[in-house]
C-alpha cells in the first residue's frame, strides 16, 4: 500500500497586492515548483489539475472519476495503479473545498520516485492556492507536473527602465520586483567644452553639437532596443548630472512610447553604471516608486546594517546567535536569504526517542551524517538511530510564528543579499537590546 504526503501552499488574502505576498510563502512555492519540475515519473502517472476560479469543485471531481474509470484501461499494472492512486488522493482533496476558492487552485499530485526502487514510490499531493487568479482548466496525466502556468505567476510583470546620462557615458539597466541589472552602457566621444588650440570657438561648438547629436541618437536607438524590443518596460526613470537629461529629453530623441512612460527625473552624482545605482538609490529615498520587492530590501537590510554597526547593539547574526534570541522572544524582524546554507537535522533514537538537534552547512551534511550514525545514542547507548533532514526556513518560520516575530525571505543575489550573506545568510533586528 502507497504512503500519502500532502503540502499546502497557501496563496495570499483578497485584495493583496503581488508585492506585499507574504515573502515565506514566495520562497516555499519557488522551492516546491523547482522540485516538482524536476521529477520525472516512471511513466505517464504524474497528474496535474489546474480549477480556475468560479469553476464548480463537484464538475472537477466528477472529471477526475470518469478519468479514474478511463485508466482502468491503462495496461502496466503499476502505473494503472499510480494514476488510479493519484486520481483518488486528488477527489479525496478536493472534497475538502465547499467552493474554489478565489483564484482558484493548483494540484500536483504522483508516485514520486525515490532511491528504494521501482514499486516502492510514496504517492504525495501539492495543493497551491495560486497568488493570482488561474487562467486555464487544466487535467494532465503526464511524465512530469506541469508547473509552467503557477510559475508565470510569480514572474514580475512590471519592468522599470533606468537611464542614467551625461555628455560623456550613458548607462541603461532594468528594475523588476526583486532585482536591478545595468544591461548596457555608452561613451559619447564629445569632447569637453574647452576647445583646442588652433579652432575658433564657432567651429569647435559646431563639431561638439553634431557629436552630442549622434550619441543622443545612439542612446535613443539602444534604449528602444532594451526597453521596448527585449523588457516591455511600464515606466522609465531618467537620471544624471548637470542638464544633459534635460536636454536630451526636451528635444525629443527618444521613441515617443519611452518619451511618454518617463515617471521621473534625478539629479545624480553620475551617470553610467554607478548612476544606475545612484538612481536606485534615490528613487528609494524618495519614494518615487513603491510597488518593487527589492526597494523594500534595500530599505530593510540597509536598517539592519545600520545597526549592526551602531553601539545600540539592536541586530543580531549567524544562525547560532539569531536562534538563541529567536527563542528568547526579542527578535522583531527575522531576516534571511533565499539560499541559506543551513540544514536542521535531527538525530532520533528509536529505542528511547531521545532527539538531538543540529544546524550545519549543506556541504558538510554528509559528513556530519555519517559521523553521527557511527555513534551510540548518549542517553540509552542505541544504536538504532535515524537521520532526519529538515529546512532550516521551514524551522525559522514556526519559531518566528510562534515568538510574533516578522520574517522575510529576500534574494541573495541582490548587493543587499551579498551583505547578509556576508554575515552567514541570516540576521534579525531586535526589540530591546538582550541583557547578559
Amino acid at each position: 500500500m502507497h504512503k500519502f504526503n500532502e503540502v499546502i501552499i497557501s496563496g495570499m488574502s483578497k485584495d493583496t497586492h503581488m508585492k506585499t505576498w507574504d515573502s515565506v510563502k514566495r520562497y516555499k512555492l519557488t522551492k516546491m515548483l523547482n522540485q516538482l519540475s524536476s521529477i520525472t515519473g516512471h511513466g505517464t502517472e504524474l497528474v496535474t489539475v489546474y480549477v480556475p476560479p468560479r469553476r464548480p469543485i463537484f464538475e472537477i471531481i466528477g472529471q477526475l472519476r470518469n478519468e479514474s474509470g478511463t485508466a482502468s484501461n491503462i495496461k502496466s499494472d503499476l502505473t494503472r495503479t499510480h494514476v488510479q492512486d493519484a486520481l483518488s488522493k486528488t477527489v479525496e482533496h478536493l472534497k475538502l473545498f465547499k467552493e474554489t476558492p478565489e483564484n482558484g487552485l493548483a494540484i500536483f499530485c504522483g508516485a514520486i520516485p525515490n532511491n528504494k526502487g521501482i514499486g516502492n514510490e510514496k504517492i504525495e499531493l501539492y495543493s497551491v492556492l495560486p497568488p493570482k487568479p488561474i487562467q486555464i482548466n487544466l487535467y494532465r496525466c503526464d511524465d512530469h507536473f506541469w508547473t509552467d502556468h503557477i510559475k508565470d505567476m510569480l514572474r514580475d510583470e512590471k519592468v522599470i527602465g533606468l537611464l542614467a546620462i551625461d555628455s560623456q557615458e550613458a548607462g541603461l539597466g532594468i528594475l523588476t520586483g526583486d532585482r536591478w541589472e545595468v544591461i548596457d552602457t555608452l561613451t559619447s566621444g564629445v569632447a569637453g567644452k574647452h576647445r583646442q588650440g588652433g579652432q575658433s570657438a564657432r567651429r569647435f561648438e559646431r563639431l561638439r553639437e553634431n557629436e552630442l547629436n549622434e550619441y543622443f541618437h545612439r542612446i535613443a536607438d539602444h534604449a528602444q532596443k532594451i526597453f521596448i524590443d527585449e523588457h516591455k518596460i511600464t515606466g522609465l526613470i531618467v537620471g544624471g548630472p548637470g542638464p544633459t537629461k534635460e536636454n536630451f529629453l526636451k528635444e525629443e530623441y527618444l521613441d515617443y512610447r519611452l518619451q511618454n512612460s518617463v515617471l521621473a527625473t534625478i539629479d545624480n552624482s553620475y551617470s553610467g553604471s554607478e548612476g544606475i545605482r545612484e538612481i536606485l538609490e534615490k528613487v528609494n529615498e524618495q519614494g518615487i516608486i513603491t510597488e518593487y520587492r527589492l526597494l523594500d530590501e534595500k530599505k530593510l537590510v540597509k536598517k539592519f546594517m545600520s545597526q549592526v554597526y551602531s553601539d545600540q547593539g539592536l541586530a543580531v547574526y549567524g544562525i547560532h546567535d539569531v536562534l538563541k534570541m529567536l527563542k528568547s522572544g526579542i527578535v522583531d524582524t527575522l531576516i534571511v536569504t533565499d539560499e541559506i546554507p543551513y540544514m536542521q537535522i535531527e538525530i532520533k533514537c528509536n529505542k528511547c526517542g531521545n532527539i538531538q538537534e543540529r544546524y550545519v552547512e549543506r556541504f558538510n551534511l554528509i559528513n556530519v551524517k555519517q559521523d553521527e550514525l557511527s555513534k551510540s545514542c548518549p542517553k540509552c547507548g542505541s544504536d538504532d538511530r535515524d537521520f532526519i533532514e529538515k529546512d532550516i526556513v521551514e524551522l525559522l518560520d514556526e519559531l518566528s510564528t510562534s515568538s510574533g516575530t516578522k520574517m522575510e525571505v529576500i534574494s541573495s543575489k541582490t548587493e543587499e543579499g551579498a551583505q547578509l550573506v556576508s554575515l552567514g545568510s541570516i540576521g534579525g533586528l531586535l526589540r530591546f537590546k538582550p541583557t547578559h
